[in-house]
């Protein structure tokens, strides 16, 4: 993985300001610590920052075609480059480097912007036609590598820029930071912010599937056009592919997943492995010893509260495979301490407290020299590995009666203290998607917060926004789809790209120069499990069904049918035991004014029952939710608008580690 980063003159007649491409890849050196390249011509400059993990001693970047006229830059990993590289050769293509970068040159000579019909893995790409004047920025399926653009147009000029984080497009001195609420309302739908919308007005997350074409050649204005090469499908309900013979399907699993993981294990760097009590981490790691005929280094997280401590279901798993795991342990005073480091990294609101762990696992992964990490999410995802599905399921009994299951849900949503604006919002939403899939249970939880804690005045703001048309405009393809599939579109499109993949994922692991690859998320596993009867996914209340019959294969029987634990951190961290001087302040009336976005009188009231603990067992974990809500999103405002809301450094520059500081002095 390494950190891209570009600026183009969209009125094609100014050079890019002097300084401002190399502030720009400065604000992502954790990106990339290893080696840094630049590409300036009149109006366009495009950088990067590397992490050398394939083609060490000759992958600089930008890398060109051979004559110099296609230029890119790249973030992630081609998974089959030696494959691609030969059939790219034997078609005449030369090749200067031993790096997967230079397979993006030769296949837009060949493709232009088909090529990403041919490229598998995890990437953020630019890629410069000089002869076209064409410039096209592209993301991989899933979403697992970030991609940032902006257009600011004044009267001083017209200018698109992009990179791989949000600090790097601030860094140019060319983007003001400002507060963009449909941003900050994706945090109180969806616990993230999946896009296309960020926290910071007129900044855009290029969505996963998509590219974007610049094209200058045809003189201004110049063509912008956002494009769709490839989304999540799934077959028509009653069209997926059934089988009465589990072995079958289970065989074509084991061999899709045994070559989705021996890709990953491709690299010019040590490879190890995230392992937690869970099946998911646990078959990677199995997978990769019985490739590699040696157990890989395994990672622990040890959450320090004894009910979420997994560390004894993940060293079944460890001496099963004959793997030592290194422990890292986390518990409140961790996550207090983290969570700024933690803004900064994402640049967004988190709600998730265990993001804080995994930003501390790739901190002691980096520490110990190692560069790429296996991790088991996407399993979840496409086989319904959530609690909630099978809630779902169980309301689903009482949709036999028509509108039964409406007023179940209705009496809940009363249960919980759910306003009749939230309970409004939450049937308006429900109207406009022609269906409510389990994830919008876990989401409604969420929604009832922002009713809960926004600002009569912000609500009024956003009330015509609806963030799940925003990121599909198009719902009749997913009306043909099993209730189950409709289900596991959203957990890929919103919980899987806005908050596994980027706040639990890139953001904290590359915040330590670490690459996290994904199995589960391999073109051949996802187009496997997309086709396969939902039977197959959740058969009654049993998740993950077919994933536990191939973990049966690698697997003690009692790990492979072992009930899923959700992991997470300590949700109460901010406000049990010794409250942080920083969330105090950050909760205060005169911080609570300083943003304008809650409801000061709300906030306080509801602050002061958790303090005399006069929270109801329904309400705690509600309530906790919507408060870290709060915290957070006061912590990313002091961190990128306004330092004046806490004692806390302000600013978002990472601070520089002590090995940093010293290289500096150099």
């Amino acid at each position: 993985m390494c950190g891209i980063a570009g600026i183009v003159d969209l009125s094609g007649h100014q050079m890019v300001p002097p300084g401002a491409l190399r502030r720009m890849a400065d604000a992502i050196v954790h990106r990339g610590p290893d080696d840094d390249g630049y590409f300036e011509e009149s109006g366009m400059g495009l950088a990067n920052r590397r992490l050398s993990i394939i083609g060490l001693d000759d992958g600089k970047q930008p890398i060109t075609n051979e004559d110099g006229s296609v230029v890119a830059v790249f973030n992630g990993e081609f998974f089959d480059y030696p494959e691609v590289k030969a059939a790219l050769q034997a078609k005449g293509h030369r090749f200067a480097t031993h790096c997967d970068t230079e397979l993006i040159p030769h296949l837009w000579e060949d493709h232009q912007e088909n090529l990403f019909t041919h490229l598998r893995g995890q990437f953020a790409l630019a890629v410069w036609d000089q002869n076209r004047r064409r410039l096209v920025l592209g993301r991989d399926r899933f979403g697992i590598c970030p991609l940032y653009w902006t257009r600011q147009s004044s009267a001083e000029g017209d200018w698109l820029l992009f990179a791989s984080e949000i600090k790097a497009l601030l860094a140019s001195g060319m983007v003001a930071a400002v507060p963009d609420l449909k941003g900050i309302d994706q945090v109180f739908h969806f616990f993230a912010v999946p896009g296309p919308s960020t926290c910071f007005a007129g900044i855009q997350l290029l969505q996963p599937g998509h590219y974007l074409s610049i094209d200058l050649g045809e003189g201004p204005p110049p063509r912008l056009q956002p494009r769709v090469y490839w989304a999540i499908d799934f077959p028509d309900q009653g069209q997926e592919e059934r089988s009465s013979d589990p072995q079958r399907f289970v065989d074509e699993f084991e061999r899709v997943m045994l070559a989705a993981v021996e890709r990953r294990l491709r690299a010019d760097v040590p490879v190890v492995s995230y392992l937690s009590g869970g099946i998911d981490s646990s078959i990677v790691a199995a997978m990769a010893a019985k490739i590699r005929g040696e157990p890989i280094p395994t990672f622990t997280i040890q959450i320090k509260t004894p009910h979420l401590d997994e560390t004894s279901q993940a060293a079944v798993v460890s001496r099963h495979i004959g793997s030592a795991p290194v422990v890292v342990p986390v518990g409140d005073e961790e996550v207090l301490n983290t969570y700024p480091e933690l803004i900064r990294a994402t640049e967004a609101p988190v709600i998730d407290t265990s993001c804080t762990a995994m930003l501390r696992l790739a901190r002691e992964v980096h520490r110990r020299g190692y560069k790429v990490a296996l991790t088991g999410e996407g399993s979840d995802e496409w086989l319904a590995g959530y609690a909630w599905y099978k809630f779902h399921r169980l309301f689903g009994f009482f949709d036999i009666i028509p509108g039964m299951g409406h007023a179940v849900r209705r009496m809940l949503y009363r249960l919980v203290g759910a306003s009749p604006d939230a309970k409004r919002h939450i049937r308006d939403i429900r109207l406009s998607l022609g269906d409510h899939s389990a994830f919008h249970d876990i989401y409604s939880v969420m929604t009832i917060s922002r009713f809960r804690f926004l600002s009569p005045g912000v609500q009024e703001a956003l009330a015509d926004h609806n963030p799940y048309l925003a990121l599909e405009p198009n719902l009749e393809r997913l009306n043909r789809w099993s209730p189950l599939n409709r289900g596991l579109y959203w957990a890929g499109r919103i919980h899987l790209a806005g908050h596994l993949l980027s706040l639990k994922g890139d953001r904290v692991a590359m915040n330590s120069s670490v690459e996290t690859r994904y199995p589960f998320l391999d073109e051949d596993v996802f187009a496997f499990l997309a086709r396969i009867d939902p039977r197959w996914k959740m058969r009654g209340f049993q998740d993950k069904y077919i994933l536990r019959l191939l973990c049966e294969r690698y697997l003690p029987k009692e790990v492979a049918w072992r009930p899923k634990g959700m992991f997470r951190a300590p949700l109460d961290s901010f406000f049990a035991h010794q409250v942080p001087p920083f969330v105090n302040q950050l909760l205060s009336e005169e911080s609570l004014r300083k943003t304008g976005w809650f409801n000061v009188d709300e906030v306080l009231r509801w602050r002061q029952r958790m303090l005399e603990g006069k929270l109801s067992i329904r309400q705690r974990s509600m309530v906790e939710l919507g408060m870290v809500g709060v915290v957070t999103t006061q912590l990313w405002y002091h961190t990128f608008i306004d330092s004046s809301l806490a004692d806390l450094p302000g600013g978002w520059q990472r601070p520089r580690r002590a090995a940093e500081r010293q290289l500096a002095l150099v």
